[in-house]
């Protein structure tokens, strides 16, 4: 498993190269938000751990420009900033998770684990179809009459989540703790953005909806017009 951590404090850096590579990992190290980036878009990295206070721009806008770009790879943030707002802007950019420093390694090490897990898990159902969507566990592929569309890890994640659950009415606070792994916190619009952008790509460009919305609880992937 290779990792990219793009961090600029040298001995944070430093520190958790050591660590990741002790731990079994092949470990890149950037000093700065653009190396990092253009390190992301030239070599295949299975995890990217991404300070947010940079020197030359954010962790924020690494993250837009690599969504942008169509990479999928999980990015965990770091982040010296605590406020519920900081953290969820992140997420909301496409960002898999987050971690406030100061941190304690094994919980990184733990956190790392837990998103290279969701994308080598032993696969039983491999494929998955609903109407002309079809997604693949196994080349983490998703398609729509033909058509490949680039997801998110937490994209792809989410959207393997609706499909699993097909025709069920899925609350919020379900979709979180199980896609995010987080309570739901109703001053937050996390699953909304999210669900949002998800539905920008599988359904603004087909005349069938798939995903639908149950005013007051939650949304629900189904093939009838629940309109």
């Amino acid at each position: 498993m290779k990792i990219l951590v793009v961090e600029d404090e040298v001995k944070t850096g430093e520190y958790l190269c050591k660590g990741l590579t002790e731990a079994g990992f092949v470990v890149d190290l950037a000093g700065s938000g653009m190396t990092g980036y253009h390190l992301a878009m030239t070599a295949d990295y299975d995890l990217m751990i991404l300070d947010i206070m940079l020197p030359d721009i954010n962790g924020w806008d690494v993250v837009k420009l690599l969504r942008t770009a169509g990479k999928g790879m999980p990015i965990l943030l770091l982040t010296a900033l605590g406020t519920i707002e900081h953290r969820v802007k992140g997420l909301e950019l496409g960002a898999d998770d987050y971690l406030v420093k100061p941190f304690a390694f094994a919980e990184l090490l733990a956190r790392v684990r837990t998103l290279l897990r969701r994308g080598t898990a032993v696969i039983v159902e491999s494929q998955f179809q609903v109407a002309d969507l079809t997604l693949d566990l196994v080349s983490r592929r998703v398609t729509r009459s033909g058509v490949k569309i680039i997801l998110t890890s937490k994209e792809f994640s989410l959207l393997e989540f609706f499909i699993r659950h097909k025709g069920e009415v899925l609350p919020r606070s379900l979709i979180a703790s199980q896609v995010w792994d987080m309570n739901f916190d109703s001053d937050t619009n996390v699953i909304d953005v999210a669900v949002k952008r998800l539905r920008a790509k599988i359904d603004s460009d087909f005349e069938l909806k798939l995903i639908q919305t149950v005013r007051g609880v939650g949304y629900v992937l189904d093939v009838s017009d629940m309109n």
